[in-house]
């Protein structure tokens, strides 16, 4: 059993939608690990991680779901406390989730056929997003 980490650095565009899929098993296959389980965590307290189909009409619905759930026209205390407005986003965020722990075995993520992992950026302004593949296995 030992562990493998990387941090990956993603410049994320407000309210955009990034698949890490792709750069997550791309980290797996470097560790050389066939079983275990794989976390991501997104650093911020804005940037928040899904599972999601990657489908370019989902990214809307999320955004618009989004919205209704936590408004970006709402009053948060938040925003009276600190001035900057991104109340909305760390609700959003916290709602979402900052870390995902995947299984995986044979050296392949065990995720469904459509399932992907998603890195949100909720905040108002564009974002530098740190994200932490840590890997426990053998």
């Amino acid at each position: 059993m030992g562990t493998y980490r990387k941090v990956l650095s993603y410049m994320m565009k407000s309210g955009g939608v990034h698949y890490v899929c792709d750069d997550a098993r791309a980290v797996l296959k470097e560790s050389g690990f066939q079983e275990g389980l794989l976390c991501l965590f997104v650093k911020g307290s804005t940037g928040a991680l899904v599972f999601m189909e990657k489908d370019a009409e989902l990214e809307p619905d999320l955004k618009d779901a989004l919205e209704r759930v936590a408004p970006s026209d709402a009053t948060y205390r938040h925003d009276r406390k600190w001035g900057d407005g991104n109340g909305h986003s760390h609700v959003r965020a916290s709602m979402m989730g900052g870390s995902i722990t995947i299984p995986f075995a044979d050296g392949e993520l065990d995720l469904g056929q459509w399932q992907q992992v998603a890195l949100v950026e909720n905040d108002l302004r564009d974002r530098h997003r740190e994200l932490i593949i840590q890997i426990v296995g053998e």
